[in-house]
């Protein structure tokens, strides 16, 4: 026997799904990767985050690594890069600008950190990432195959040291100190050249990211001596 004063709620009466696209489930997976990291990542939960079935996604990807493709340019699409200069060592500032800032935005992202030693990214952000530093390479002289692997080199670079960043904020800073008090009270007879080198060890200054530029110094000034 049907309720008389029960209220009845027409299905036309709701609040219509916003319907699934491919942009949609890339941006809800990328809020997913900054509030849980690359556990967030996976078909189950974007699903859920959509009120959908993983069944769903797959019509949009083909499996997880492609969707984690266009996520990681979503991200880059944050990515301020320097405006052009000229002058005879513009193509150095632009080139280390550009890395800088990468380097910055995975601080503020630690999930894209993550996701950039694991993922090439696929989509127009990263084209233009890769277009910026592969013209200040070119200008800087060097050879297609010295700018297309040396591009490699400094993203792997700069991606590294991001993540490690981002493990320290993780787990702690408890980790480094029980690494450099090994390093600290290793036996200078049986490891001479640590002993002698302690103090270099863990140096460098984080905040004006010494050591961060010497690292990219290194690799440039490797690249300029082959010119390939």
């Amino acid at each position: 026997m049907m309720n008389p004063k029960r209220s009845v709620v027409s299905r036309r009466s709701r609040p219509a799904k916003e319907p699934l696209s491919h942009e949609q489930i890339v941006k809800t997976a990328y809020t997913l990767l900054k509030e849980e990291g690359m556990p967030g990542l996976t078909m189950r939960k974007i699903a859920k985050e959509l009120d959908t079935g993983p069944s769903s996604l797959y019509v949009y990807f083909k499996n997880v690594q492609e969707l984690n493709a266009y996520v990681m340019d979503h991200g880059l699409g944050e990515l301020v890069l320097p405006a052009e200069n000229e002058g005879e060592a513009a193509w150095k500032e632009r080139l280390f600008g550009a890395l800088n800032a990468y380097l910055m935005l995975l601080y503020e992202q630690p999930g894209l950190a993550e996701l950039s030693l694991t993922t090439f990214p696929i989509g127009p952000n990263y084209l233009h990432l890769t277009e910026y530093i592969l013209s200040s390479l070119h200008e800087a002289g060097l050879g297609p195959r010295s700018a297309a692997w040396g591009l490699d080199l400094f993203m792997v670079y700069v991606s590294s040291i991001a993540f490690e960043q981002a493990s320290r904020q993780k787990n702690g800073s408890m980790q480094v100190s029980a690494i450099q008090q090994s390093f600290l009270s290793a036996d200078p007879n049986r490891y001479p050249m640590i002993a002698s080198l302690n103090n270099e060890m863990f140096s460098g200054d984080i905040a004006s990211r010494e050591r961060f530029r010497w690292g990219l110094e290194v690799i440039l000034q490797g690249l300029l001596q082959t010119r390939t």
